[in-house]
């Protein structure tokens, strides 16, 4: 699904763009891919686990995100950099298609700037327009208490906890939280 461009002032004062992705930003994205992954544990993959996305590849989920009437890709660019990206997707199938599925990531050098609130903002919009959307959906890991504050500040809510989902090289086990956000609809 194809998302209308837009602009906004980040909290710096610099403009961002949010847009569906295009194939002039295959590489800022796997550099981004890389390098989020090397900032934080709260990623689900480490820096050389990025070797399987590949310029093809990028490519190739572009396109379908872009085609697709049941998910989307979202990419902020600021500088002409790739600081971030998000995702919703939704099923097709009777039982399911009323949950939306949501993530996010955004480089270090880009946290509290407001795009993840832009990103979300427009994730919520999306499934609001949606009449087959009635919850939106995400995990994050335990620890994680930026993205939680923001999680919370966008409507979700805990509604589980999967212990030990996650092992950290180090051998260090955390868990995983799951999340829900009720849809408002934005017709009768």
């Amino acid at each position: 699904m194809l998302i209308k461009d837009f602009e906004f002032t980040l909290k710096d004062g610099r403009t961002a763009i949010i847009r569906s992705p295009r194939d002039e930003d295959i590489q800022g994205t796997l550099d981004y891919l890389y390098k989020s992954a090397g900032e934080t544990e709260f990623i689900l993959r480490y820096p050389e686990e990025c070797v399987k996305y590949t310029a093809e590849a990028e490519k190739a989920l572009f396109e379908r995100m872009n085609e697709s009437d049941n998910e989307t890709m979202l990419v902020c660019i600021v500088d002409g950099i790739i600081a971030g990206n998000c995702q919703v997707t939704w099923s097709k199938n009777i039982k399911t298609r009323h949950r939306a599925i949501v993530a996010i990531a955004l480089c270090k050098d880009y946290w509290n700037l407001g795009i993840g609130t832009r990103f979300f903002q427009e994730l919520i919009r999306i499934a609001e327009s949606n009449p087959e959307i009635t919850q939106m959906e995400l995990d994050f890991i335990e620890g994680n208490t930026r993205a939680r504050a923001l999680y919370e500040k966008m409507g979700f809510r805990i509604t589980g906890m999967k212990p030990n989902a996650i092992r950290l090289k180090d051998g260090t086990m955390l868990n995983e939280y799951s999340m829900v956000r009720e849809v408002k609809k934005l017709f009768g």
